[in-house]
């Protein structure tokens, strides 16, 4: 294998660099003499810059150009936040490992290091994100939320150029971005609920590969990875091809598994909210039950609403 070059596909910010060289360092690791080349693919979420994701639709935005890459054979993995990569991949495509979690939860970076329920009115909390939106306006009706696009650095920036007073980021960014001094305060997630699979860095690789197979074989987490595919599986259930603000989180202890999740409206009015748990063994199946189980109690509703917004 020392022969052998692995190329791997990512973002160019800092943060996707950070996680890249992480994917790096793991195969290094396992195979010390083979020389392992990253490469910088842009996005179309890279290049619009001045949109809200929510009006220009987030599936894909994030990585489409890397699964293109993969298919063409110009990389041999793509690294990703998790939580960007679509839970439909491109035929030809998989999901093949999954690095250690992070920091599951969104934190608040506020201006001047008040916790959330200090906010007032008169704050501006920026985020690009419906989810947090939805979740943050159901906390406080009254407070005020703006989009806000860019890396964390950019972000922060912004923050300090006075165009809002605080933010809402995930945290697992932050802390590998070295930048965890900042954090006001690591959210709850009775209050906000992350996004599915938020602070885990995954690898898609193409299928029949036994190559790539038996190095990222090596490098998967496994408890993250089951993480992954119950979260996955929630949000495949979920899906209805429109913005909604929605996310869960997992905890496996032992045999025992929990999920919890939502569904809301936009602006928070209307959230459905619950926590499944079972055996570890029934993760993938408890995860599409509670996704159902908020379609039935308003989640169809909301999502048909919110649809017929968008046409």
């Amino acid at each position: 294998m020392k022969n052998k070059t692995i190329r791997i596909g990512t973002r160019g910010s800092m943060l996707a660099l950070y996680q890249a060289n992480l994917v790096k360092e793991a195969i290094q690791n396992h195979f010390p003499e083979m020389k392992v080349v990253i490469q910088i693919i842009k996005t179309q979420g890279d290049k619009i810059l001045d949109v809200p994701l929510a009006k220009i639709g987030d599936k894909g935005l994030f990585t489409k150009e890397l699964e293109n890459a993969l298919l063409n054979n110009e990389i041999d993995i793509a690294v990703h936040s998790l939580k960007d990569l679509p839970t439909l991949l491109p035929q030809g495509i998989k999901l093949s490992a999954v690095l250690e979690r992070g920091e599951v939860r969104d934190v608040l970076i506020a201006s001047d290091n008040r916790k959330l329920n200090e906010l007032t009115n008169i704050d501006i909390i920026g985020t690009s994100s419906l989810r947090r939106k939805a979740q943050l306006l159901h906390f406080n009706p009254s407070l005020k939320i703006i989009d806000i696009r860019g890396n964390v650095e950019t972000r922060i920036k912004k923050m300090n150029e006075k165009y809002c007073t605080a933010l809402i980021l995930a945290g697992a960014g932050v802390i590998r971005l070295k930048k965890q001094e900042a954090i006001t305060e690591y959210l709850n997630t009775d209050i906000i609920i992350p996004a599915v699979s938020q602070g885990i860095i995954g690898i898609e690789s193409r299928e029949n590969d036994p190559f790539i197979d038996s190095i990222t074989v090596l490098i998967n987490h496994t408890p993250t990875w089951k993480s992954a595919l119950a979260e996955r599986a929630f949000l495949r259930a979920i899906e209805g091809g429109c913005q909604i603000p929605v996310g869960c989180f997992t905890i496996f202890e032992n045999d025992n598994f929990k999920i919890k999740g939502f569904i809301a409206d936009i602006n928070g009015k209307k959230i459905i909210k619950k926590e499944f748990s079972g055996a570890t063994i029934d993760a993938e199946s408890i995860s599409i039950k509670l996704a159902n189980y908020l379609l039935n109690q308003g989640g169809e509703e909301i999502m048909n609403k919110i649809r017929l917004t968008h046409e």
